[in-house]
């Protein structure tokens, strides 16, 4: 019986055959970009403790004021499917002109932030050595914060049409690029410069601006320019830009908290010593091994919910959710139980080249953060999964606000009492975002279960045209 009910959901609209046909590439997609910081943080690791400490704190804080307009950039995808739902293929191009000039306006505003590296890396308060390094590592990769944007706003396209395999093959070629880079720019091979950090972050900048060339050359082909508009939808309309800010920036909102959290998270481990901070680093970095190709699956998911509320069929796209959950939790449990049972098959890695006695303390602990990491990857599954599944039909809002919410008082503020106010180590933090965690994936199942987001649009309905026609 069991066998019959998994070949049922096999095939057919909705079924893992479906789901799996677009999330594969996009798996592989995100997966490349988690291999890319995995190795990024080895070198760095390699080359020294200061520069493993460093890496992530001025990582995560770039990213967290990328993902805001990453996070409404990157919402084009949603219209697109809904918009190829129902069967409005002229609209979809103006869509990705509009997350472009999401990105412009975005990138403007990270470039403006490269003079105030000092002063925020002062104020978090990390030893010398560790600081100057946040702070040209931070510098850098803020020259290339609109390239990553404008790569999400575009492959919005592809994902938004189901046809993911351009996206895993541009980002596939970006991120063997940055590897080749980071290779040659932080030990200084091949002739080129050793540049520690630095050549991290140019690497990483370089890779960025290869990934947007890639995607715009794609997208410029005649064929899709004839069919969606891709070249000649290129001017901003004030209604649909409005339109993507509404639903969007909600998404963008819930990107910059959820990643701010973990940000504000990292920065006070770092007032426990470089030990924790090292550890909590590589803990962390291995996380994305799992997380980030979930990311994909929630891609598709959101895809699938979109187009198929684009054909008004609410039941499908509800099948399409708990396929995707079950290969998302299934993955995740096992990768979970690696985790707990072989940790030194991930850790060691990051020691292969480094000085044995400056990284016994930063071993140990990076053992036992992997336990808490395997225990919240399950929940991440349900996170993920409802998360997209919510957010694909336009209920970016509740998304936003629940995680408004829950990062302060269940995250941030109960680390800053724990380790500022109360003097309590690692593990206390890390215990928090552990449940943290498992609350969020709780929440965005119950609001799913409620079925309130079978009635969301983000598209003009066919009712409200004819209407304006009239």
């Amino acid at each position: 019986m069991i066998v019959r009910s998994i070949s049922r959901r096999w095939r057919g609209p909705g079924g893992y055959h479906q789901l799996l046909a677009i999330a594969i590439p996009l798996i592989l997609s995100t997966g490349a970009w988690s291999v890319q910081h995995f190795v990024d943080r080895m070198f760095l690791a390699w080359y020294s403790p200061e520069a493993i400490a460093a890496s992530m704190p001025a990582g995560i804080l770039c990213f967290a004021v990328i993902s805001l307009f990453m996070g409404t950039a990157s919402y084009v995808s949603t219209f697109v499917a809904q918009y190829y739902g129902a069967g409005r293929f002229h609209r979809i191009g103006p869509s990705i002109w509009q997350g472009i000039y999401v990105s412009i306006f975005g990138g403007v505003v990270i470039l403006a932030l490269i003079p105030f590296a000092g002063a925020i890396f002062d104020f978090v308060g990390h030893i010398p050595a560790v600081r100057q390094l946040e702070k040209e590592y931070f510098q850098i990769l803020c020259l290339g914060g609109g390239f990553v944007i404008a790569s999400a706003a575009i492959s919005g396209f592809f994902s938004g049409l189901g046809r993911s395999w351009p996206i895993m093959w541009v980002n596939c070629a970006a991120t063997c690029l940055n590897l080749v880079l980071d290779y040659a720019l932080i030990f200084g091979n091949w002739g080129l410069p050793e540049m520690g950090i630095r050549g991290a972050g140019y690497a990483t900048v370089i890779a960025s601006i290869f990934s947007v060339a890639f995607f715009l050359f794609l997208i410029s082909r005649k064929g899709y320019n004839k069919s969606y508009n891709t070249l000649a939808g290129w001017r901003l309309e004030k209604g649909l830009f409005r339109r993507l800010l509404y639903f969007g920036f909600p998404s963008g909102i819930q990107f910059f908290l959820d990643i701010s959290g973990f940000t504000v998270f990292i920065l006070i481990i770092g007032r426990l010593g470089m030990g924790s901070l090292a550890a909590s680093n590589i803990a962390f970095n291995i996380s994305t091994l799992a997380f980030m190709p979930m990311i994909g699956c929630g891609i598709a998911i959101s895809v699938l919910v979109g187009q198929y509320l684009g054909k008004e069929l609410p039941h499908l796209a509800q099948k399409s959710v708990y396929s995707g959950f079950h290969i998302a939790f299934i993955y995740m449990a096992g990768i979970a139980i690696l985790y707990l049972f072989v940790p030194a098959m991930f850790i060691r890695p990051f020691f292969a080249l480094a000085d044995p006695d400056s990284f016994k303390e930063i071993y140990d602990l990076s053992v036992i953060l992997l336990r808490f990491v395997a225990i919240y990857s399950v929940f991440d599954a349900m996170n993920i999964v409802f998360s997209s599944a919510i957010k694909g039909a336009g209920d970016t809002r509740f998304v936003m606000y629940t995680l408004a919410v829950m990062t302060l008082f269940m995250m941030i503020l109960p680390t800053y009492f724990a380790v500022i106010v109360l003097g309590y180590g690692l593990m206390i933090c890390w215990l928090f975002a552990l449940v943290y965690i498992m609350c969020l994936g709780l929440l965005f199942f119950l609001r799913f279960r409620s079925g309130k987001w079978k009635g969301m649009r983000v598209i003009e309905r066919r009712l409200d045209i004819s209407r304006i026609a009239d």
